[in-house]
C-alpha cells in the first residue's frame, strides 16, 4: 500500500493542506478521511488551498476524492483552490476537463493571494 500524508497549516486566514504521496485508488479513502476529519473541526466556511506539489501520481479515484472534498467544502459555503499540480496529475485534470471545475494555481503563494 502506498503512503499518503496530508499536513495542515494555517496561513493568512487560509488553510494549506499539503498532500504528499500517490493519490490513487489505494490512498483515496485515506485522503478523504483526513480532509473530512479536518473539515469536521472547522467553524464557518472553510478556505482551503490544496497543495498538490507532493503528488506525482493521481488516478481517477484520486480525482474523485478531490471532487468529493470540493463538494463538502462548497456545501459549507467555503472555497477549495488547487495549487502546484505536477505534470502527470495536471494531464489528468486536462484530459477529464476537471480543470474547468477548479481554480488551479501554479503555486501555493499564488492561490493564497487569490483567496486573501
Amino acid at each position: 500500500m502506498s503512503d499518503l500524508s496530508v499536513m495542515f497549516e494555517g496561513r493568512d486566514n487560509v488553510t494549506v493542506a499539503a498532500v504528499d504521496g500517490a493519490l490513487t485508488a489505494e490512498t483515496a479513502d485515506a485522503f478523504k478521511e483526513q480532509l473530512d476529519g479536518w473539515l469536521a473541526q472547522q467553524d464557518g466556511p472553510p478556505r482551503v488551498v490544496l497543495d498538490l506539489s507532493g503528488v506525482n501520481v493521481m488516478d481517477s479515484s484520486g480525482l474523485g476524492s478531490i471532487l468529493g472534498v470540493w463538494q463538502q467544502v462548497s456545501d459549507r459555503a467555503g472555497t477549495l483552490l488547487l495549487a502546484a499540480l505536477q505534470q502527470k496529475p495536471r494531464l489528468l485534470f486536462d484530459i477529464t476537463r476537471a480543470n474547468r471545475a477548479f481554480d488551479i494555481y501554479e503555486s501555493v503563494e499564488d492561490a493564497i493571494r487569490a483567496e486573501v
